[in-house]
Parts: C-alpha cells; structure tokens; sequence
C-alpha cells in the first residue's frame, strides 16, 4: 500500500513558495510516498519534482477555467488557464489525462463551481475530491461525497498544501500501481484519511502571492 496526496503545490505556483528539496523532505518525514503535484497553470514544477523524487510523482495542473478551477492528472502538456471549462477539459482529455474537481463545494472559494456546472460536465469528470484539508466550508466533504455517489465517479483526497506542514493532511491509502489504468483501479479501492489544516495556512499562501506580485 501507498500513500498518496493527490493536491500539492510547489514554488512553481503563483501562491506557494515551497522549494521541491522541502516538499521531499517533508514526504519522507511523514511517509507520503506518492504526490500529484498541481500547481496552478503550469506543470514545470511537477515536471521537475518527477525527476527528482525517490517516490511515485503524478504529473497534474490545477487549471483556472472561465467558471472555476479544474484539475488535470497525467499531463504530459500544459493547458492554457482563462479557457472555457469545455476546452480546458478537451485539452485534459487530448493527451489522454484524468480530470478531477478540486474542492467542489467549498463556498469560501470564488474559484468554485456552481451546481449546474456539475450536471453539464460530469460525463466527462473521472474523479471528486471529497476531502480537501484546506476547505473551510462545513460540509463540503459530505455534499462532495453524495457527488461522488450520484454520478458513480471515483473519490480522491489531498491536502492542497502550500506549505511543508500541510503535506499528508489529507492523503488516500491505496495499492501500488504503475499506470494510468491501474491508478484508476487503485483508487477505487483506496482509504481516505486526514485532519483539516489550520485555517492559518491561508495566510501563507497570501503572503506568497504577495511577495511574487510585488518582486
């Protein structure tokens, strides 16, 4: 078994400054052996992680779209932001990636989507975060859950960290794999565990952004 957080970012992001040796430290500290690093807009980041990490690294952007944020997993290009949530997703599945909805009710979050965006995009959807460790919302994992189970997709969790501490606040226990398919199956069959993240760590990756707009 493995244990995997599937929503990180890295120094590459616009709102993080977490170097990759930090992000490798900490995953080895507290035994998370598998990332799916999305940094917003950009897979350099992943990209270079993948080389660099002892561990599984899975290769993901969390895209902002013209109605909200959406994640793609096993990317091997990077997807333009600011596009219709129809050509982000096409471009997802144009180099045969997953596509994920990061934080789905998490209302404090203007980059989330509203209900009908749901009913219109689900056919294309394989998987649901159902527990984000930076949510603030109060209820948003169980309203994600009933998404999971009314559409029959696949459950994922992640800490969404932006910082060293964060990383295995949310993770999914799961098999091993050594694929894409067998990713999809692995996850099926996974265990979803964590603890919320202080709502302090939104500080940081204000502050982050700051220091990057400003120098």
């Amino acid at each position: 078994m493995i244990k995997a957080d599937l929503h990180i970012h890295t120094a590459y992001s616009m709102d993080c400054a977490m170097p990759l040796e930090q992000i490798i430290a900490r995953c080895l500290e507290v035994g998370v052996n598998c990332l799916a690093v999305t940094d917003h807009d950009t897979i350099a980041g992943a990209l270079k992680l993948k080389e660099m990490a002892p561990f599984h690294v899975i290769v993901g952007e969390e895209i902002l779209t013209t109605d909200g944020e959406i994640i793609g997993l096993f990317l091997s290009q990077e997807v333009p932001s600011k596009l219709s949530l129809e050509e982000t997703i096409a471009r997802i599945k144009a180099q045969e990636g997953l596509v994920c909805i990061p934080h789905p009710y998490d209302r404090l979050r203007f980059s989330a989507f509203r209900n009908q965006v749901f009913e219109d995009i689900m056919p294309e959807v394989d998987i649901i975060e159902v527990f984000n460790a930076r949510s603030l919302s109060p209820g948003s994992s169980a309203k994600a859950w009933q998404l999971v189970k009314k559409y029959g997709k696949l459950a994922s969790a992640g800490s969404d960290a932006h910082t060293p501490a964060e990383i295995g606040n949310a993770c999914v226990e799961m098999p091993e794999f050594n694929s894409q398919d067998e990713f999809l199956k692995s996850l099926a069959n996974g265990k979803i565990s964590g603890s919320k993240s202080n709502p302090t760590v939104h500080f940081a990756s204000t502050w982050a952004r700051l220091k990057k707009q400003l120098f």
